[in-house]
């Protein structure tokens, strides 16, 4: 199955774009993962200023290609990403957080990706992990960096609750045979260059979905090429994502909306270079139900 992405305003701040494929009506998640992101590459001098705003049920990604952010957070995170390193905010029952790029890199191109926590984790306190030391393998033709789980033999230390991987690929002209975990399924992203799956050519940001069953996953590539591979253990959960927060309720949802917007103590407070906060929108006039 191919997901071409939609473009997405990141917030009212700043003028990026970013490339979004899941959620999709066609695919909500892949294993936990339920929210792929793809910004830039883009040279403005500020793209990312994202104030203050909360998350609770998920885990959050950040993986750079170009460029630096600083995070901050009501756990008393701060702390500047740069490429190679990984940004893993687990929010539990609630954190608070901001991201702002710094204008010391010239470009600025990254991902961010969101994991489903599962119903027994949804309200463990919250908590930040930043990695430096990735597993990092290279053989004919292939770079891969481990983000998180296990690939080829190199398991990354980053803590997850269910079954998950994560994978920066680098790949040269030819065809790959890339070896999975058959009990998982998998998403391919491309990040840049020029490749085919499945026979058919992929555009910058779209993703290919393979479901369970496959050991292996072919990509011809044309052109070098900059792929993640994001895979899991089918997520037998069905999940309530609205906004930012995500739980298996409408009443989940709707007290966490409210414990933010009344900044009750929930979600931390904490200062930073940006100043003021997100609030949490209207809900809509229905009963939100999982799925």
């Amino acid at each position: 199955m191919r997901i071409e992405p939609r473009r997405v305003k990141l917030t009212t701040r700043t003028s990026i774009e970013i490339s979004r494929t899941i959620p999709h009506a066609r695919l909500k998640t892949i294993g936990a993962w339920c929210f792929i992101d793809h910004f830039g590459p883009t040279e403005q001098t500020k793209p990312m200023v994202v104030a203050a705003h909360p998350h609770s049920g998920l885990q959050t990604v950040t993986w750079l290609f170009e460029g630096h952010i600083e995070h901050r957070d009501s756990v008393g995170s701060v702390q500047l990403i740069t490429p190679g390193q990984v940004n893993l905010m687990t929010a539990g029952k609630g954190i608070s957080h901001s991201e702002l790029s710094m204008e010391c890199a010239k470009w600025f191109h990254g991902v961010q990706l969101w994991v489903a926590l599962p119903k027994q984790s949804l309200d463990i306190d919250p908590f930040f992990e930043h990695i430096e030391q990735l597993p990092r393998l290279e053989m004919q033709g292939l770079r891969a960096t481990v983000l998180v789980g296990e690939f080829m033999g190199h398991a990354a230390m980053a803590k997850t609750f269910s079954p998950l991987v994560g994978v920066e690929l680098v790949l040269e002209p030819g065809t790959h045979k890339i070896p999975v975990d058959a009990g998982m399924e998998h998403g391919l992203m491309l990040v840049a260059g020029d490749v085919a799956v499945a026979g058919q050519g992929m555009e910058t940001s779209s993703l290919h979905y393979f479901e369970a069953g496959k050991a292996e996953l072919e990509i011809t590539v044309s052109k070098t090429a900059t792929m993640m591979l994001l895979g899991g253990e089918p997520f037998q959960e069905k999940i309530l994502m609205w906004w930012n927060f995500i739980g298996r309720t409408h009443e989940q949802i709707a007290l966490a909306r409210s414990q933010w917007n009344k900044r009750e103590a929930r979600f931390g407070s904490f200062e930073d270079q940006i100043g003021g906060w997100i609030p949490a929108p209207d809900l809509p006039n229905i009963h939100l139900k999982p799925r």
